[in-house]
């Protein structure tokens, strides 16, 4: 009994609070050979996949990456357990988790929308927003929203300004300034489970709703300018393009509409299972589009 006591020490002050690890990001695919040299993935081969609840994904311009946003188990299943994969152009998996890769130094428990700005990446996640190092993947900060239930979408304003959608009860949208001070932008109709957003070329906050078709511009003074309609309700995912055309994905139908400027919306695609917050890659020009629990990402040319 006494050296099964002795035993359990080093393992009990391995799992003490003070013997946590740096944040380490996680290597693009490849083992280590039988001489103990790190290998890459040969050039000839081709991985798919490495989602679990895949919700969202920005475009990485820098290094022609898509950065898929995987939301994990459940909480009830495991708090902790968000990771982000890089993903190239043509789906492949450039690194599985390349955020998460281990939990050291590292909160990420359920995040869902996010967006690239400034060299960050945002993140969504519950009650917080994230905010990552793009080039190196390490945690920089996070914001608590008090009163946020499930934040989802998430835009970022020339300015800095961040704005997140709040999808269950109350149905709101929260500002974070600059200077790191919560308010809340918008609230109440015509917000009804509010799901997508992102900014327009004239800095306007576009949001869509998962309980109808709106399609609603806002000032930045939160007056509300215009409501468009999308082909379906359920909408989830708005990607906004430079000359003002938005595409707008139904999580309930799985359609895409696009509605250009002055034009009446058309339905693009159809039939995406779970077509969540998607993302353009503009030098493809196709739209990336994650689909939450199928574990998988649709890919949408636009040429």
């Amino acid at each position: 009994m006494r050296m099964m006591v002795i035993a359990l020490i080093p393992a009990l002050l391995a799992s003490a609070p003070g013997s946590a690890q740096e944040f380490k990001a996680g290597e693009p695919l490849g083992t280590v050979n039988e001489a103990g040299i790190a290998t890459p993935i040969s050039s000839n081969v081709r991985v798919f996949g490495s989602f679990r609840f895949a919700e969202s994904c920005t475009y990485d311009p820098d290094r022609n990456l898509i950065v898929a946003m995987n939301a994990g188990v459940t909480q009830d299943l495991q708090q902790n357990d968000g990771f982000v994969s890089l993903i190239r152009p043509d789906g492949s998996v450039h690194t599985s988790k390349w955020i998460g890769a281990t939990r050291d130094g590292l909160v990420l428990n359920h995040p869902l929308g996010s967006a690239i700005a400034g060299g960050i990446l945002y993140a969504a996640d519950i009650d917080t927003v994230r905010r990552f190092d793009l080039a190196t993947g390490k945690p920089l900060g996070a914001t608590t929203v008090p009163g946020a239930t499930y934040l989802n979408g998430i835009a970022v304003a020339q300015d800095g300004t961040v704005y997140a959608t709040n999808t269950r009860p109350e149905s709101r949208v929260y500002r974070i300034a600059p200077d790191g001070s919560v308010s809340v932008f918008v609230e109440g109709a015509p917000l009804a489970n509010p799901n997508g957003i992102a900014i327009d070329p004239e800095g306007h906050v576009v949001v869509v709703n998962l309980g109808d078709n709106a399609v609603m511009t806002f000032h930045p003074d939160g007056r509300l300018i215009r409501t468009e309609r999308s082909a379906e309700s359920g909408n989830d995912g708005l990607v906004i393009l430079k000359d003002g055309t938005r595409y707008v994905s139904s999580v309930r139908f799985g359609s895409v509409t696009r509605i250009r400027p002055g034009s009446a919306a058309e339905v693009i695609a159809v039939g995406i299972p779970s077509a969540a917050s998607m993302c353009h890659d503009p030098v493809q020009n196709q739209l990336v589009i994650p689909m939450n629990p199928h574990n998988a990402l649709a890919f949408l040319p636009l040429g």
